[in-house]
């Protein structure tokens, strides 16, 4: 996780974080267009994330639930005024694009799926948050303005026009579940881990009570994406669970991701 030094202005920041930020040494922590973090290099570390408003506030939630199963930092404040904020205590280790994991692939594929099964194994019974019919309409809005973005898997993808992609969701939307906690964008910038020992999991805004299958594909895309080959998709696969996995449905929720 980068950090780039930097001077805050605090006639930016809302005063209840004056106090946390004076006399600390801040960083840029930022990986994301739409949202700046800033690492507050006081005690044990804080991340300040800030972006328009309301966008954090079903991140602070879910942070919060993963917090209370030891899976996320601590939320320490939430607060929406012109802008989001949200406050929590620092996690130690290194997210899963560090070099010291990317070198070691085989072992980063089977920490990845290990880690994926272990949270889909998890009551969550309690989860605020349902997945899947948000999840649907996002694409459905996405396709009504036009997006659609068929590189994530072009090989399913680069015969099928956006209607076509359309058509093929609204034919098989009703094959999603709602039964098993997702992280909502489980790739690997958003695990963290200390000399591979899980530490949390982070970016989950996302998440909430939806279908393994959305992970699912996410896992298998990073690992192709960030190591540059397709070679570790069936060792991830194995690592799940293979029997757990719909192989029609993997295809379905590519579609689906093409409409962002």
């Amino acid at each position: 996780m980068l950090k780039t030094p930097i001077n805050l202005n605090l006639t930016t920041i809302p005063p209840v974080f004056h106090p946390l930020i004076s006399n600390a040494d801040i960083y840029d922590s930022s990986c994301s267009a739409t949202a700046r973090v800033y690492f507050i290099d006081k005690d044990d570390g804080y991340y300040l994330k800030t972006s328009p408003k309301g966008t954090l506030k079903k991140e602070a939630t879910m942070t919060k639930y993963f917090a209370q199963k030891g899976l996320s930092a601590n939320v320490l404040e939430y607060l929406s005024d012109e802008n989001d904020w949200m406050l929590t205590s620092r996690i130690h280790g290194e997210d899963c694009t560090h070099a010291m994991y990317l070198e070691d692939p085989k072992r980063l594929c089977d920490t990845l799926s290990e880690r994926l099964y272990l949270l889909h194994s998890l009551d969550c019974s309690d989860c605020p948050v349902k997945h899947t019919a948000s999840y649907l309409a996002t694409a459905t809005e996405n396709y009504k303005k036009g997006l659609y973005d068929p590189s994530y898997s072009p090989e399913i993808l680069g015969s099928l026009s956006s209607d076509d992609a359309y058509n093929y969701v609204l034919q098989r939307q009703d094959q999603l579940f709602d039964n098993v906690l997702l992280h909502g964008d489980y790739c690997l910038p958003n695990v963290m881990l200390d000399n591979w020992k899980f530490s949390a999991f982070i970016d989950v805004g996302n998440g909430g009570v939806g279908d393994r299958h959305v992970d699912v594909f996410w896992g298998i895309w990073t690992l192709s994406y960030n190591l540059k080959t397709q070679k570790y998709t069936d060792r991830f696969i194995d690592g799940y669970g293979k029997s757990l996995i719909d192989m029609d449905k993997l295809k379905l929720i590519s579609v689906i991701e093409a409409f962002g």
